[in-house]
């Protein structure tokens, strides 16, 4: 391992940086604390239903991602939105679908959690694996929430320069409350979503509707908006259920609740952005990445992943 690249976090930002390394010969292991790659863009089972419990689409304005994306397009692993702006963009079989597809080549291991790094003068890294042992890198890469990322370094004792430390302190997230709900038959929900002006809820959709093959009638996921989800972040989901209630039940028509699983996001969405796209720290062979440098969406993220790439690639490049 000591000659390896390893990145805590597979979400796309982190998929994207352990891409390009290993397309460039580079030796990587990506750990992740879930039992599944894609962060934010993961999907859930319950019982017959699947829902998309994160991230619910993403869209295009960078032009080197807009390219990326056409090129997923094209291997089927992304499609439009149907029914939906056209800007909007879902991966299939599902949004996790996407993260599995760049994990493809890569070696990931999952439901690893990193409980500490530790930064050697001999230039190396040692990770301390809760429950297993050690492992030894010569570079890290931390694609992970930003106050998970400083609780591991601090965990092993390594000293950032003051300024990085400093602004990865600045960086915040807020919370989501995501409430996925099975029903006995179809809802009233459009095809398209529906983004909520007011009130508890932000966001719902019917993943049947969607498009994700499953065997239930209709599996609508529910976020709350960040304020609520803020307020009632401990709360279980029959009290979730009570707090929405009222504005859920329009939407489903004839239809009875078969389920309610509720899932919290701590680091939903980015409150405040680093002021770059990514951190590459050359003394210390540490990178940082994600969305909260890229910016609040999933093109934000992998924005982020490529530039640190870029970066890294130009370390090898310089010596």
């Amino acid at each position: 391992m000591e000659k390896t690249t390893v990145i805590i976090g597979a979400g796309i930002s982190g998929l994207l940086v352990a891409r390009e390394l290993v397309a460039r010969g580079r030796k990587v292991m990506v750990f992740d604390k879930s039992r599944g790659v894609g962060g934010r863009m993961s999907t859930k089972r319950v019982g017959d239903a699947v829902f998309d419990q994160g991230a619910q689409f993403f869209t295009t304005r960078d032009e080197q991602f807009e390219a990326m994306v056409m090129s997923w397009s094209r291997c089927g692993v992304v499609e439009r939105w149907a029914g939906g702006d056209d800007d909007r963009w879902v991966a299939r079989p599902s949004m996790t679908g996407l993260a599995k597809a760049l994990a493809a080549d890569v070696p990931v291991k999952l439901s690893q959690k990193v409980q500490a790094i530790q930064f050697h003068e001999c230039g190396c890294w040692e990770i301390e694996m809760e429950g297993d042992g050690l492992y030894c890198a010569e570079r890290i890469v931390l694609s992970c929430p930003v106050p998970q990322a400083l609780a591991i370094l601090d965990a092993g004792h390594a000293k950032l320069p003051p300024d990085v430390r400093a602004g990865l302190e600045r960086c915040d997230y807020y919370p989501c409350l995501a409430l996925m709900v099975v029903l006995d038959r179809e809802s009233l929900l459009p095809a398209e979503g529906m983004v909520f002006a007011d009130g508890p809820i932000r966001w719902a959709a019917d993943n049947v509707k969607k498009g994700i093959a499953q065997g239930a009638n209709a599996a609508i996921t529910l976020h709350l908006n960040r304020e609520v989800s803020a307020e009632f972040y401990g709360a279980s989901e029959d009290e979730i259920w009570q707090l929405v209630r009222d504005a859920v039940v329009p939407l489903l028509g004839e239809a009875k609740v078969c389920s309610k699983t509720l899932h919290r996001w701590r680091f939903s969405e980015p409150k405040t952005l680093y002021g770059k796209r990514c951190e590459w720290v050359p003394e210390m062979n540490l990178g940082f990445c994600g969305d909260v440098f890229g910016g609040p969406r999933v093109e934000g993220a992998a924005i982020s992943g490529m530039a640190l790439a870029r970066q890294i690639v130009s370390s090898f490049e310089s010596k």
